[in-house]
């Protein structure tokens, strides 16, 4: 595999080796020592697995503390996939990162803990498989704006398909002033 650095510090971009011919094709999608070793340090206890109509944004969202560190792929269809740093004391704090994700390519991204993740739905529909380093809790979910100015994320579609939650979701800014986000551990 090869593992690409992001404008994001441990956001990473995984170029799995596949392995393609007449019968169709085989990929190693995760070995906890080699992914360890290119720098994705987490261990994973839960996959998750969505299924999407084009058009559906899933996000911004992230755990306050018990904070998941995915590493996640689209293995039906594509996906544009976002990282965003919601660590109040970071030095990138407010910044994102996105990545197209499919079927077609394998790419994997890497998106480490303190970051709120989302993505939308390029194609007809989409189903995207992700590991997560610690379990879901519902009580310590949260959400930011898809649409937060401050953020800014250049989203590739206009009205997408939201969630009342994620629609209703508070701004970075506001979350900070309430206290509501992660802290920077460096």
């Amino acid at each position: 595999m090869k593992v690409e650095p992001t404008p994001l510090a441990g956001v990473l971009l995984v170029r799995p080796e596949v392995f393609r011919d007449a019968r169709g094709f085989f990929v190693e999608t995760y070995h906890e020592g080699r992914y360890r070793e290119a720098g994705m340090p987490a261990r994973f206890v839960q996959d998750n697995h969505s299924r999407s109509q084009r058009g559906t944004l899933r996000g911004l969202h992230a755990q306050l503390t018990r904070s998941q560190a995915k590493l996640v792929r689209c293995v039906r269809g594509s996906i544009w996939d976002v990282a965003a740093d919601v660590r109040v004391g970071s030095p990138t704090f407010g910044r994102w990162v996105g990545a197209g994700l499919s079927e077609d390519d394998a790419l994997q991204f890497y998106i480490p803990e303190g970051f709120a993740h989302g993505f939308v739905v390029l194609s007809e529909h989409a189903e995207v498989e992700y590991k997560c380093s610690d379990f879901y809790a519902p009580e310590d979910q949260f959400a930011v704006r898809f649409d937060d100015p401050d953020l800014a994320v250049a989203w590739p579609l206009k009205d997408p398909l939201l969630s009342p939650k994620d629609r209703e979701a508070p701004t970075l800014a506001e979350l900070r002033a309430r206290g509501g986000l992660p802290r920077y551990p460096g």
